[in-house]
């Protein structure tokens, strides 16, 4: 029970966050769309999302790591985001919107890389990772998100993309006070581990092939998180249609997040991203090439359990395993950053020049092509993960014959 109130405040901080992401990730697009603005214009301002991903989660998770209030920060940035996105009220040119964009990401893009430090403690056993405790809270967030996703889309589809706005507002505002409910927490750490240094981490070639095969990941799925919504849109089918795949794609995340302590251990964790990569180039390709067939677009959003939710459980642990104590902030931070921010701005811009000159469908088609290098990426994170147990079973082995 006691275990249950301390993980509590952290799931309702999930399910209000991803509330937020719910309706305003799959609709930006259809929003800026409806203000007048072309492809292009629109994928670069979708993108500025991920371009805050560069810079934002990183210097959080630095001021945390060194500072342990993540709680105290995490409050700041809900309460600036919720005051920013009164300008949303405002017509405003491009440009200004950009800004105004910019400034609310700023904040909002740190916040899940500091929850997931924070909570880092409370879903270990023992110093391990428990998929079950982390599945217990990350599911909530999968639910905020479904309710949203299947109430802006029926809202939008009867009364138009106009009050874009007021959604942010309000979701924002759970989101505020959600964090405001969290304990007046600080990480009390030894003084001997002030200073951790994350190069040696960094120069692992292990975790250089986990974070390229998250990278290449991630970048094939920006097809979905930028341009589903335009695509699907475009071939004709309407907002409650487009809201209703969005959320099949989450009750099947909301499944694996349920059963995952059940299905982790069957696999290692390098074999689940090898697996996960594959799922997304089949995922892709059946998305570029049969969209407009409700059965195969059904059955591949059916694979988001393991495009998203499998790989991201997948790779939260092995960022706890490699980033432990002092490096937690900065390691989920280098996440978000190199797995979130930069395939973002690159699959948006590159995402809006592919379809504006070839169309919606060649932007899944490039989505294919970069999940094949995800999946080379993640047989070289499990080929260096098997060498490296062979090595620690051979130095115990010595250890025990001496």
């Amino acid at each position: 029970m006691a275990e249950r109130r301390q993980l509590l405040p952290f799931g309702a901080l999930s399910a209000s966050y991803f509330a937020h992401i719910g309706f305003f990730n799959p609709y930006l697009p259809l929003w800026l769309k409806d203000l007048g603005y072309g492809l292009l214009v629109i994928s670069v301002l979708s993108s500025v999302q991920s371009a805050t991903r560069l810079f934002a989660p990183y210097g959080w998770g630095w001021l945390s790591d060194h500072t342990g209030e993540r709680v105290k920060l995490l409050r700041y940035s809900a309460t600036v985001a919720l005051l920013v996105s009164f300008a949303l009220f405002v017509p405003l040119s491009p440009w200004a919107l950009g800004l105004v964009l910019l400034l609310l990401f700023t904040h909002t893009s740190s916040m899940m890389p500091m929850s997931e430090a924070a909570l880092a403690h409370l879903v270990s056993a023992g110093g391990a990772f428990d998929a079950r405790r982390y599945g217990r809270v990350r599911l909530w967030g999968s639910l905020g998100f479904l309710v949203t996703v299947l109430a802006a889309g029926a809202w939008f589809q009867r009364f138009g993309m106009g009050s874009f706005a007021v959604w942010t507002v309000l979701t924002l505002a759970a989101v505020a006070a959600s964090v405001w409910s969290l304990p007046d927490l600080k990480e009390a750490l030894p003084a001997h581990e002030a200073r951790v240094p994350i190069a040696p981490v960094l120069a692992q070639p292990l975790v250089r092939w986990f974070f390229a095969a998250a990278f290449f990941h991630v970048l094939s799925h920006i097809a979905v998180y930028v341009f589903f919504s335009l695509y699907l849109d475009a071939l004709g089918c309407p907002k409650t249609l487009i809201g209703l795949l969005w959320a099949q794609s989450v009750v099947v995340e909301i499944g694996w997040f349920y059963t995952q302590a059940r299905w982790l251990p069957r696999l290692g964790l390098s074999a689940w991203l090898v697996l996960c990569s594959a799922a997304m180039t089949l995922r892709m390709a059946l998305t570029a090439q049969w969209a407009d067939v409700l059965w195969v677009l059904l059955f591949a959003q059916a694979l988001h359990a393991l495009t998203f939710a499998a790989h991201h459980t997948s790779c939260i642990a092995l960022l706890s395993h490699h980033f432990p104590g002092r490096l937690r902030g900065r390691g989920q931070a280098l996440y978000t950053v190199l797995a979130y921010g930069v395939p973002g701005v690159v699959g948006g811009l590159g995402g809006g020049v592919l379809s504006q000159k070839y169309g919606l469908a060649s932007v899944f088609w490039a989505a294919v092509a970069t999940s094949i290098i995800a999946t080379g990426c993640a047989v070289q994170v499990w080929r260096q993960t098997a060498r490296t147990m062979a090595i620690v079973r051979s130095r115990n082995g010595v250890t025990g014959r001496r």
